[in-house]
């Protein structure tokens, strides 16, 4: 009679970790492949929430769009996923070949964003780390984006495991970071780009949201200098964004002349990433 074989569990361990290298090198080229027609891939980010990161975003993919460029957005915030409400989009994703998702699209950008997903937008998203590396992998690889020439990215405010994902999954050719006036907020983004800078990644620079007379104006500027980064712009604090019928740059001449100058500094600092590059 055959005696079964002894279990070796320094093999089964060898083999478990083959195929998981396998599994996160079949994702890694999934996610390549979806992302593999955009020229430019451009997070925004903060440490802080509250900052008016989500509407930094959408205007300035709004923006790109009236410029004539091909423009999506991607709402990578899984806890607070905003950009669905913000570009008033209300037509969900639809499935396309091989059951990729086609983006829906509003305001010439095309959107993509776990806010679709969610049966009541107001109920939390109570996950734990891994679930959110798996979402935002998910998300990412499962979409269809065809040609675009920007891929804004509206990241999850924080240093934690979720900005870490996206970073560390999207290879974006860098980051806009938004702080406000405050002191605090300040010293929010400055963790923000400290974090960046140790993965080894590029900061396109700073834009100073609510700018003005309520909370001041400077500390962007100021925070620019100390990290030796492009001061892209200020952004007034403006009652023209109470009108949340759509983006703020298609009601306000004055918001959309704000946007239109950091884009212009954003992508003289893009053009000199790409010709380092190569």
């Amino acid at each position: 009679m055959t005696q079964p074989q002894p279990v070796n569990p320094q093999a089964a361990q060898a083999r478990a970790k083959i195929e998981a290298m396998k599994r996160q090198f079949e994702q890694r080229r999934n996610i390549t492949d979806a992302l593999s027609r955009i020229t430019h891939k451009v997070g925004v980010y903060s440490g802080k929430g509250g900052v008016g990161k989500t509407t930094v975003a959408v205007n300035l993919a709004v923006t790109l769009a009236q410029e004539g460029a091909r423009v999506g957005i991607l709402d990578v915030d899984i806890d607070c996923p905003n950009v669905v409400r913000a570009m008033k989009v209300s037509e969900r994703p639809m499935a396309g070949e091989d059951h990729k998702l086609i983006p829906s699209e509003q305001f010439g950008v095309k959107v993509m964003s776990m806010g679709f997903f969610q049966e009541n937008e107001e109920e939390a998203i109570i996950w734990r780390g891994p679930m959110v590396h798996n979402a935002i992998k998910q998300l990412v690889q499962s979409t269809e984006w065809g040609d675009l020439d920007y891929l804004i990215v509206d990241l999850p405010p924080g240093t934690s495991d979720a900005p870490l994902t996206v970073m560390q999954t999207l290879d974006l050719d860098g980051f806009i970071i938004v702080t406000t006036p405050q002191e605090l907020a300040k010293i929010d983004a400055k963790r923000s780009i400290n974090m960046i800078r140790k993965l080894k990644l590029k900061v396109l620079g700073v834009v100073e949201n609510f700018s003005g007379d309520v909370f001041g104006s400077g500390a962007g500027e100021d925070l620019a200098k100390e990290m030796d980064l492009n001061f892209l712009g200020r952004l007034e604090l403006r009652g023209d964004y109470r009108d949340t019928s759509r983006p703020t740059v298609l009601n306000s001449s004055k918001v959309l002349k704000e946007y239109t100058a950091v884009i212009r500094e954003a992508k003289a600092v893009l053009e000199a990433v790409a010709t380092v590059a190569g």
